[in-house]
């Protein structure tokens, strides 16, 4: 059996209710939830201002953020490069063996 684990955020209302911020990719049916409070920082709190200033300015500029598909795109051509680099170095390698093998024969 394959357990899928799914981590999002959400608030817990006054009635007990629970309203999840994302939609959550599984199968209907029953789970199990674990709550842990996540804690607010103070609107003077100089990281959290910093990061509303970063925010601001990313939307200032019309910055639209890159979507799960495309980094995952990415991640896929990062690790299809090394792996393509990998191989290369394999077969440097196994080509320098050869010719110290060779050597050590004529000798």
């Amino acid at each position: 059996m394959s357990v899928n684990e799914v981590i999002v955020q959400g608030t817990l209302k006054p009635d007990g209710t629970l309203e999840l911020d994302e939609r959550v990719n599984l199968a209907p049916g029953r789970v199990q939830v674990t709550m842990v409070p996540v804690p607010e920082l103070p609107q003077n709190d100089p990281f959290w201002q910093r990061m509303q200033a970063i925010w601001a300015d990313q939307k200032r500029r019309g910055h639209v953020a890159r979507s799960v598909e495309e980094i995952e795109a990415e991640r896929r051509l990062l690790r299809e490069e090394w792996e393509e680099r990998m191989r290369r170095i394999e077969r440097i390698q196994a080509e320098a063996e050869e010719v110290r093998r060779r050597r050590g024969e004529g000798q």
